[in-house]
């Protein structure tokens, strides 16, 4: 990646070949699927709903360990809404990294990118 400012140098200060320099219309990101981030939306969901719906654990038995079901339910969504959690994030890194290598394969070019090298070297007005 270059400056905009076209100095031919990456943030890392390795040089640049001239044809891959970025604009401010490069994609870097390939088009996104929506079933991962439907798939995370409805884990998340799952993590935050289940335990604050009261109909579901507001009973005395059964007991596990002397504690009421009450306790002990909310309590089992202590590691579950972590797991969910993680797998959530698991499923939005996975997407992100297959978006980004897309971009860097010469995926679908994104709209505008044809303006992109008509414009003022990515300089912002």
């Amino acid at each position: 990646m270059s400056h905009a400012d076209g100095s031919g140098y990456s943030p890392n200060g390795e040089t640049v070949p001239e044809g891959s320099r970025l604009t401010r219309d490069t994609a870097i990101r390939g088009p996104a699927r929506p079933a991962p981030y439907i798939g995370a939306g409805i884990l998340l969901a799952a993590a935050i709903l289940f335990p604050l719906m009261p109909q579901l654990y507001a009973f005395d038995a059964p007991r596990l360990g002397g504690m009421p079901f009450f306790y002990w339910y909310q309590l089992l969504w202590v590691p579950i809404s972590a797991i969910l959690t993680g797998s959530a994030y698991w499923l939005v890194t996975r997407e992100d990294r297959r978006r980004r290598a897309e971009a860097r394969a010469g995926g679908a070019p994104q709209e505008g990118a044809a303006a992109a090298g008509a414009g003022m070297e990515g300089e912002r007005p």
